[in-house]
């Protein structure tokens, strides 16, 4: 456990959580790929993409293997999760925390004022999910920090500096930490990206264990917590 405590491990999550003990982690944020699903051509016909750049696998097509969830239930005291997901997958969370635990949940959304104007005849991809799920945990709510939706442009300065696709506002990621956390606890992303729940932690006096496949997303984040940026600029006030 003291080996992956307040540190960035590069590797596979899927084999490093299992070296976890039980019971040892008192939150999960996490962002995990995404399914997303392209109406083709009918050369092409359906084309499906599992696309959270945060991780890169060599088996994009392969997204996330749900048999994870089971970890994620084991290392956890109580079953406290925030886990990023679009509507494709919903489903597939709902039925494991829901059907197979008895979760309570929320789906909480980030709804971006800027989308990208392009739809294709559906609907525009201008939000994002959050769902939560819990059991046995008291929340630390404020008016002030309970709502289940946030409204903001697209993350695009986090993105410049550090270079990652998936970047999720600083101030979201350490909301929900405080939210469903106390100081000094443990907080677990198996999907580190670039860092942003590791920064989170930092600033709100948590620790953390961070997992990301990636070599080049791990220095991206160390840097970070380093306030340094991608560019390798330093910078104090580096979120």
């Amino acid at each position: 456990m003291e080996k992956y405590l307040n540190k960035i491990t590069c590797g596979d999550s899927y084999k490093l959580i299992k070296e976890l003990p039980d019971k040892s982690v008192d939150l999960i944020v996490t962002d995990p790929p995404y399914l997303l699903e392209t109406e083709g051509s009918k050369e092409n016909n359906i084309s499906k993409t599992f696309a959270n750049c945060n991780s890169e696998l060599k088996n994009i097509d392969e997204g996330i293997n749900l048999e994870i969830l089971d970890e994620f239930m084991r290392v956890m005291k109580k079953p406290n999760i925030y886990i990023w997901c679009n509507k494709k997958q919903i489903l597939d969370y709902l039925n494991y925390f829901v059907g197979g635990y008895n979760c309570s949940f929320e789906i909480m959304t980030w709804l971006k004022s800027n989308p990208t104007p392009l739809c294709g005849g559906n609907y525009l991809i201008d939000k994002e999910f959050c769902l939560y799920f819990r059991k046995g945990v008291k929340l630390n709510t404020r008016f002030g920090t309970a709502f289940t939706y946030w409204q903001t442009p697209k993350n695009k300065a986090d993105k410049d500096l550090f270079l990652h696709p998936t970047c999720k506002p600083l101030y979201i990621i350490k909301m929900l930490i405080e939210n469903s956390s106390n100081e000094k606890e443990i907080v677990l992303d198996c999907f580190m990206g670039s860092g942003t729940t590791a920064v989170a932690c930092q600033e709100t006096n948590r620790q953390f264990i961070g997992f990301e496949i990636e070599p080049k997303w791990v220095k991206v984040a160390n840097d970070r917590l380093n306030k340094v940026d991608a560019s390798g600029q330093t910078c104090m006030f580096l979120r």
